[in-house]
Parts: C-alpha cells; sequence; structure tokens
C-alpha cells in the first residue's frame, strides 16, 4: 500500500494517508539532531566550567551543582506546559520560542556576578527553553514513523554524543584562550540555531481514505439482504406459483409485510450515510492526565524518576574527578570525549536491536537499565586514566541505549501507545523534574561529606537499581489491566444475554415475512380458482 502525501505550502501541515515513515520525517529527524546537540549536549558538556566558577565565585561543589539542577528541574517541570503549548501553537513556533530563551539565558549568563545569577539565567530562563526546544521536537518526530521509529529516533538522539565529543575539547581550548565568560558567551550565539530548526518542523495530519471505512460495515448488510431475498425466492418458486416477491415495498401487497421490510432498509441506508459521511474532527485536549491511571504507565515513569538520577550527575562529575586522580585537563576532557562517543555506539545499537520485530522492546530496555547499573558502580573502583576511561566507555555506552529510548519507548503499547504519546510525553518528563532536581545537589552533598569525587557515582547507582525494579514492572501490569479488562467485557456480555437476545430483530423479521408468504400465498390460490372457474 502506498503512502499518499497532499503537496502543499512550506509552512502547511504535511498531509499523509498513513504514517509515512520517511517523507518530511527525514528532515525532522536532522532537525532533532541539532536540536539534542544544541540542548543535552550543552548540558552534559557543562562540567567544563565546573572549576572555572567554583574559583569565580568561590563556592562549593554542591552550590554549584545547583546550576544544572535547577536548569534540569525547569526542563522537566515545565514539560506540562510544553506539551499545551504545542497543542495549541503548533510543535513548530513553541521549539523556536524556546530557542530564543536558551541562547538569551546562556549570553546573560556569561555576564554573571554571583551563583544566583547562574541560577536564573541558566537554570530557569534557559532551563525553560530547554524544555520548549527538546520534548516538542521528539514528540512530532514520533509521529512521523513507525516501524522505524526506534531507530531513527536512537541515531537521531546522537548529536547529543557528538555535541559533547566537540563542544568538551573545544570549550576547554577555547577558555584557554578568550576566558570561561567569553566562551559561555559563544555558546550562547551557537543556540540560536535551534531558531532554524524549529521552522523545519512541518505538523503531519494522518487522513485516512473515506472509502475504506465504509466498506466494511457494507459488505455483511448487502450479503444478508442477497441471502434473504435468495430464501424467499426459492419458497416460493418451490410452489410453481408464478409469482416473484422481491424485499423492494412498492411489490409487497399488504401492510404486514411492507412494515417490517421498510424499516430495514432505511436502517441500512442510514448506516451507510453515518459511514461515507466525514466525522467531525475531535477536539484535541491540550493536557490528557487519563494516562495517570494507566498502571503500566506509572510504573514506567517511576522507572523515570529514579533513572533521571543516574543521567546528568556522572557527567557533571567526571572532569572534576579525573582532576582529582591527577589527571591533566587535556586528558580529563578525552574522557569525556570518548564516553561521548561511545553513546553514539550505544544509542545506534539500542535502536538497531529495537527495530527489529517481533521483539519485546521493555524487556531489552530493563538488561540495559541493569547493565547501566553495574557501570555507575564501576567507578568509585578506578583510580588511574585508563580504569576511568574504560568505566567512561562501558557507561557510555550503556547510558546511550537507555537515553536514546526511554522517552520514544512511551509510544509502544506497552506503555501508552503512540495516541497519548504527546499528553504522556509531558507528564513522564513532568515527574522526572524532581529526580533532575535534587541528583546533582544530591551527588554534590555526599562529595562534600566523603571528599571524594568517586562517592558521587554510588547515588547515581542507587537511583538506577530503583528505576530498574520499576521497570519490571511495567509489562506485568500491563497484562495484567488487560486481562481484567477482558474479563469484565465477557461477563458483561454473559449477563447482558438472557435480557437481550441478539436475533430478536431477526425473528420479528421472519415473522414479518412468514405473515407475508402467507398473504400472498393465499392471494394467489385465490386469484388460480378464480381463473379456473372462469374457464
Amino acid at each position: 500500500m502506498t503512502v499518499k502525501a497532499v503537496k502543499m505550502g512550506c509552512t502547511a501541515p504535511n498531509v499523509y494517508s498513513k504514517v509515512p515513515d520517511g517523507g518530511w520525517g527525514w528532515t525532522v529527524a536532522f532537525a532533532f539532531f541539532f536540536v539534542e546537540a544544541l540542548t543535552y549536549g550543552i548540558i552534559k558538556s557543562f562540567g567544563v566550567f565546573f572549576n572555572d566558577l567554583m574559583e569565580s565565585f568561590d563556592e562549593t561543589n554542591s552550590r554549584i551543582s545547583w546550576i544544572i539542577s535547577i536548569c534540569v528541574f525547569v526542563q522537566t517541570f515545565t514539560a506540562p506546559l510544553s506539551t499545551v503549548l504545542s497543542n495549541r501553537f503548533g510543535h513548530r513556533l513553541v521549539v523556536m520560542a524556546g530557542g530564543v530563551l536558551v541562547s538569551t539565558g546562556m549570553v546573560i549568563a556569561s555576564f554573571a556576578r554571583s551563583v544566583v545569577d547562574m541560577y536564573i539565567t541558566i537554570g530557569v530562563i534557559s532551563g525553560l527553553g530547554y524544555c520548549l526546544s527538546f520534548l516538542p521536537t521528539v514528540t512530532i518526530l514520533s509521529q512521523y514513523f513507525d516501524k522505524r521509529r526506534s531507530l531513527v529516533t536512537a541515531v537521531a538522539s546522537t548529536g547529543e554524543c557528538f555535541a559533547v565529543f566537540s563542544f568538551a575539547p573545544a570549550i576547554t581550548a577555547l577558555k584557554e584562550q578568550i576566558g570561561w565568560r567569553y566562551s559561555l558567551l559563544s555558546v550562547g550565539v551557537l543556540q540560536l540555531s535551534i531558531v532554524v530548526c524549529g521552522s523545519l518542523l512541518r505538523p503531519i495530519i494522518i487522513q485516512e481514505q473515506e472509502e475504506v471505512k465504509a466498506q466494511p460495515p457494507e459488505e455483511p448488510t448487502e450479503t444478508k439482504y442477497m441471502l434473504e431475498n435468495e430464501q424467499t425466492r426459492t419458497s416460493i418458486e418451490s410452489i410453481d406459483s408464478g409469482v416473484e416477491i422481491t424485499t423492494s415495498p412498492s411489490n409487497v401487497p399488504g401492510k404486514t409485510k411492507a412494515e417490517p421490510k421498510s424499516e430495514e432498509p432505511k436502517e441500512h441506508v442510514q448506516i451507510l450515510a453515518e459511514n461515507n459521511s466525514t466525522p467531525p474532527e475531535p477536539k484535541t485536549k491540550l493536557l490528557d492526565f487519563s494516562v495517570m491511571r494507566d498502571y503500566s504507565f506509572i510504573c514506567y515513569a517511576f522507572f523515570g524518576l529514579f533513572a533521571t538520577l543516574g543521567f546528568f550527575a556522572p557527567s557533571l562529575y567526571i572532569i572534576p574527578l579525573s582532576l582529582s586522580l591527577g589527571i591533566s585537563k587535556d586528558h580529563s576532557a578525552y574522557i569525556l570525549s570518548a564516553m561521548a562517543i561511545a553513546e553514539v555506539f550505544g544509542r545506534i545499537s539500542a535502536g538497531w536491536v529495537l527495530n527489529k520485530k517481533p521483539i519485546r522492546k521493555i524487556y531489552i530496555e530493563l538488561i540495559c537499565v541493569v547493565l547501566l547499573s553495574v557501570a555507575l558502580f564501576a567507578f568509585p573502583f578506578a583510580s588511574e586514566f585508563w580504569g576511568l576511561m574504560t568505566c567512561s566507555i562501558f557507561f557510555g555506552f550503556m547510558l546511550g541505549t537507555v537515553a536514546g529510548t526511554h522517552i520514544p519507548l512511551l509510544a509502544e503499547d506497552d506503555v501508552v501507545g503512540i495516541e497519548k504519546m504527546s499528553s504522556a510525553a509531558g507528564v513522564y518528563v513532568f515527574i522526572q523534574s524532581l529526580a533532575g532536581l535534587a541528583g546533582p545537589p544530591l551527588a554534590g552533598v555526599i562529595v562534600d561529606t566523603t571528599q571524594n569525587y568517586s562517592s558521587a557515582f554510588y547515588s547515581c547507582a542507587a537511583g538506577m537499581v530503583l528505576g530498574a525494579v520499576f521497570l519490571s514492572l511495567v509489562r506485568p501490569c500491563k497484562v495484567g489491566l488487560c486481562h481484567c479488562s477482558q474479563q469484565g467485557a465477557e461477563e458483561s456480555t454473559v449477563g447482558a444475554a438472557p435480557d437481550l437476545p441478539d436475533d430478536f430483530i431477526d425473528m420479528d423479521i421472519g415473522k414479518g415475512e412468514n405473515s407475508g408468504k402467507g398473504e400472498n400465498l393465499g392471494k394467489g390460490e385465490n386469484s388460480g380458482r378464480g381463473s379456473d372457474s372462469m374457464a
């Protein structure tokens, strides 16, 4: 079956008869690549400014780490707002506005005189811009793809990894030349490119063909009438009366036969009219909180809540950890870059595996989360460059398998499905906000208490283990709910059967047909006798 696309203007929505699995979706994937690079890529590369901010503002680890914590919290906490604005004004306009906010916050932060200024500029302003830029982009990308969704999303999300790989050494070298303030200013100007990426997000409309919808109800009804007509002709021709009776009310004498047959064709015409008419477009809910009644989604949301503890803190503390072990700044930047490259291969590998069918994607995700927990527990045992490099590569690969797939998996039937993807993503990321706020500061408190950067990874590992527990409950909850709903439907069907039989209409019509046949046969016999007497 070919996918028909309606060609419209550059700013108009793309109309398809089914999910295209390509088309303009490749342009959206290209835009998502750079949005990932300029949002999460910058957040994960922010560790290169960590020591500079501590020295400039004379602050502790935990207070500096609150910059990213507030940023991640605002980004995730305002996810429902992003969903509402996207449903109201469209994904394109929201992403473009988010790009302006991201750039504005980062540029103003370069002139900050205290860490509190950083909280407001990067934490609140840029954090809100990150949310308005990232979430609508990944949502509309999922709408353009079906069979290739996992693979395309995973590959496009590698923009974040390439950004960390390139930005960490580049910003480090740039700081040596112009200082951290002008380096931060340059990053803010570069993030203005999100506006261009947002302009490429054309909305998509899936409009199924009307004739396909009208055929199924029409075929069994016509077959029923043909069988009734055939039975009528057969019963009459067996008597050799020479009279042909059809289902048309004009050919049926008497009121007894006309009443049942005059109602059923009208009902048939009414059904066809309803099927052929264009259904009114349902009003799009700005935010559908009904997903909170789905136990499988609740478990998945708790998985995201605890897993977020291990997403940002490692990349934020990997450079301070390496410096505390006596590793030079250049080699520390290489460790972060190696982590980013490994994450690229992790994202692509996860997308390739999840694209295979048949496969239960939720179980593959669970295996990756367990291995990611093992990687986090391994960091405190590294004591030199190559040990830390090995842990970083393993962690980066496993982080890529989880980070690139946990939001697109919301579109799978095991969680909520593609119909509720937009609202589910907003609620899901909103729940993640608590962990995004507490993750880096919690690690910073542990570091300040133990005076050891490697201990920060324990809190990340503990959160990831709890996330794996809740992820393992997603599929059982979905199967259990479906099983209960099926049992409830069967019980209601059995209970309703004695009160209202399914064939009562056929019985009444049959009685009407038999009475009509009796009258017509009687008239036929009388007319035959009259003609014989006249002869």
